[in-house]
């Protein structure tokens, strides 16, 4: 019951907020292009109370999950609200949406969801000017934890516990911003590296692959999997009828070595079973002080090999960025992610991803459930930051009801060079709205009959 609360609360305001301004964006550009709007709501249904002020009724209704402005003139849309009533005409209002030029009917369809796409940025521009925690506890030398075999780094005859000495010129390195800044500098160049194995200095030319200069590459693109914890990977919960818990791995355990790799942190285990494709492998335990040792085998879950349990997060402490990094790392993270949805929806349409795959309200409102119980601010702000996107882009879809169909049918009829008849634009609506519902119904069925195998991405 504490978990469904949380996860309905934490959904509730999450998309109370996406939806806000979302429409915001809506009304405001409405306001400013001088159409009337007869109504600004969050939710739908029946009103539950609000205020009138001027000509716009601010209210909020019965069902929570989404909101509308309701500007004069939008006949399609309203007519939905009110099957049968008659449409009216509002050619002579100089008020009514449909009174206004194309160009700024258009502008007022795109402004809801660049209003999600500027929110996205602003929230990520705070968490990472003002918050943007790190660990407390890092390793101060450039070592490598581990590299991917048959890598470039592989290939530069880089090994684990490798200490980097020079990376392109620049002297005792720090994986960011040095290394990362080289890498992204020397896209698909090749780039002179001093390492110190165990006090002996050997020289190397490692190549950058042309990714790096891609704002989502990362340093183990390369193969290399920098150590930047101190302590074994800690244990924090295992969850039922994985891998991990039928090979006995328990809360509290403390991975020391895997197949006698030394791994400090969990996204190099991760690493490890993706390079092994499946294959069981052994660990080396501290439990309770004493010495053990089990084998597990990884499963494949949306494409990922994992075990299934959470690793113990290590203590964070804040370092806000200037703002020249902030801003730089917050508009990466809205490229990185945009690129994302538009990748998932190209594989939906080639059927290498498969619908059943996508979240609906249930699984989003657990996600931002286990988001709001998470320690630190970190994952609250990139899920909003995701959500928010994700909410932008997919309005932006040519489908008619979303504001790209609006869109969509704006620029037709600019082709055109005349209007639509409203008969037939109550008819593409009215059959968006049910392909729409039975989308929604099979997303909702497919959150509730997935709801025990849901998880985040964990080793």
């Amino acid at each position: 019951m504490h978990d469904f609360l949380v996860s309905a609360v934490a959904f509730l305001v999450l998309v109370g907020v996406m939806v806000v301004v979302h429409e915001f964006g809506h009304f405001i550009v409405a306001k400013l292009c001088g159409v009337r709007v007869e109504a600004f709501s969050l939710g739908f249904g029946p009103r539950l109370f609000g205020f009138k002020y001027g000509e716009t009724d601010y209210k909020v209704c019965l069902l929570p999950l989404g909101g509308f402005v309701k500007m004069t003139g939008e006949n399609p849309e309203q007519n939905l609200e009110a099957p049968g009533k008659e449409t009216q005409d509002h050619s002579n209002d100089p008020g009514a949406f449909t009174s206004h030029p194309r160009w700024q009917r258009i502008l007022i369809g795109f402004a809801g969801p660049a209003a999600n796409f500027v929110l996205a940025l602003v929230l990520m521009l705070f968490y990472f000017g003002f918050i943007n925690e790190v660990p407390s506890v890092q390793v101060k030398t450039t070592t490598v934890e581990w590299v991917t075999p048959g890598s470039t780094a592989a290939k530069a005859g880089i090994e684990p516990g490798d200490q980097i000495r020079t990376f392109d010129g620049v002297k005792n390195p720090a994986w960011e911003p040095d290394v990362e800044e080289q890498l992204k500098l020397n896209a698909n160049a090749d780039v002179p590296v001093i390492l110190d194995r165990a006090g002996k200095q050997i020289s190397t030319t490692l190549h950058v692959p042309a990714a790096a200069k891609n704002d989502d590459f990362d340093i183990s693109d390369t193969g290399i999997q920098p150590q930047y914890m101190p302590g074994p990977i800690a244990v924090k919960e295992v969850l039922p009828g994985t891998p991990a818990a039928k090979a006995g791995l328990q809360p509290g355990d403390q991975i020391v070595a895997v197949d006698g790799h030394a791994f400090h942190f969990v996204t190099t285990l991760v690493a490890y079973m993706q390079a092994g494709k499946g294959q069981p492998i052994h660990l080396d335990l501290l439990r309770n002080g004493a010495k053990t040792s089990i084998t597990a085998s990884p499963t494949q879950m949306n494409s990922t090999w994992v075990l299934g349990f959470n690793s113990q997060l290590p203590p964070y402490r804040n370092q806000p960025l200037a703002f020249p990094s902030a801003w730089k790392k917050s508009v990466a993270f809205c490229n990185q992610n945009s690129l994302l949805v538009f990748e998932v929806l190209e594989r939906l349409f080639t059927h290498r991803v498969s619908v059943t795959q996508l979240m609906g309200p249930v699984r989003i409102a657990q996600a931002a459930g286990e988001a709001a119980e998470m320690h630190g601010w970190m994952p609250k702000f990139i899920l909003a930051g995701e959500i928010s996107l994700n909410l932008g882009i997919l309005n932006l879809l040519p489908f008619p009801i979303l504001d790209g169909g609006l869109i969509l049918l704006l620029v037709i009829e600019g082709i055109m060079r005349h209007d639509i008849s409203m008969n037939v634009k109550e008819r593409i609506y009215q059959a968006a709205f049910v392909v729409l519902m039975v989308f929604f119904v099979f997303i909702m069925f497919n959150d509730v009959t997935n709801l025990h195998t849901f998880m985040h991405v964990k080793p």
